[in-house]
């Protein structure tokens, strides 16, 4: 049973601009924001996950969004650990703390990669599992840099798991988790438009089949979908995105994110898995 890891969005809310998703004057609608939250976790539940709770701090207006906190992993020989993140901007570094100890109180080995002032690192938005939890796809441009990505590898390297680095170049796609996402052990949903062409090639090298994402599929998010039990949750669907996950043995299964996407996140972005 996958074991998903989420945080209520009591104190969600859009103060600011940190991707062009966001915009300052967006009301957001807590009541339903709860609801399509709520639903979310019982489409997850429904999946055969198990959800567990993080408890949001007043003043953290994202913390909703529990992908970015930490990157959580396991492997054999080392154990369960988590890697803390160095999020770019200070009101969501903020959020670290709370999301290490939680898994620290629950004997993950923290790995603390002890970053500088120009080394920022966002958990699973930019750094994303394949499907056998084998290899790691690691985004930099927007949140992430080169310079922790590279530490970050090196890390990872002493445990024998390779991380493919990729460079993001669309705005819209500031994090990884919005253009790529594994669909199994074979085919990777992306949108290449929002990769550099040396990452791109990259991502060929590694999957024997690539399915393409258009810019509108991506820009709404479409790309930030969580596969769990043959099925793809996302916040929308086009009939060619439905298509090509139906040809991967995938049921589509649409949760309404709308209040999230006003700040630029969806299903994806509000869990992350763990072992």
């Amino acid at each position: 049973m996958p074991n998903v890891l989420v945080c209520p969005p009591d104190y969600f809310d859009v103060v600011d601009q940190k991707n062009p998703h966001m915009s300052p004057r967006a009301q957001v609608d807590r009541a339903k924001a709860r609801t399509q939250w709520e639903k979310l976790c019982s489409v997850m539940q429904q999946n055969g996950c198990q959800i567990h709770i993080v408890d949001p701090v007043p003043g953290l207006e994202d913390m909703v969004f529990a992908a970015n906190q930490v990157f959580v992993g396991e492997k054999a020989g080392y154990g369960k650990f988590v890697v803390p993140s160095r999020m770019r901007h200070p009101s969501r570094d903020r959020e670290v703390p709370y999301f290490t100890q939680w898994f620290a109180a629950r004997n993950f080995r923290v790995i603390d990669l002890a970053l500088t002032q120009d080394g920022y690192l966002e958990g699973h938005g930019d750094l994303l599992w394949d499907y056998e939890c084998s290899r790691i796809y690691a985004g930099y441009g927007f949140r992430s840099t080169r310079a922790a990505i590279v530490k970050f590898s090196a890390a990872m390297s002493e445990m024998g798991i390779p991380v493919t680095p990729l460079e993001l170049i669309d705005p819209y796609c500031y994090h990884l988790d919005t253009c790529l996402c594994a669909l199994n052990a074979e085919a990777v949903l992306i949108f290449a438009g929002a990769l550099s062409a040396e990452s791109l090639a990259s991502v060929h090298n590694h999957w024997k089949r690539i399915h393409l994402l258009d810019a509108d599929e991506a820009h709404h998010l479409m790309g930030n979908g969580i596969v769990v039990n043959a099925h793809y949750i996302a916040p929308r669907m086009t009939p060619q995105l439905d298509s090509l996950l139906r040809e991967e043995g995938l049921t589509p299964e649409i949760v309404d994110t709308s209040e999230f996407e006003k700040s630029g996140g969806s299903c994806f972005c509000m869990t992350t898995f763990f072992p």
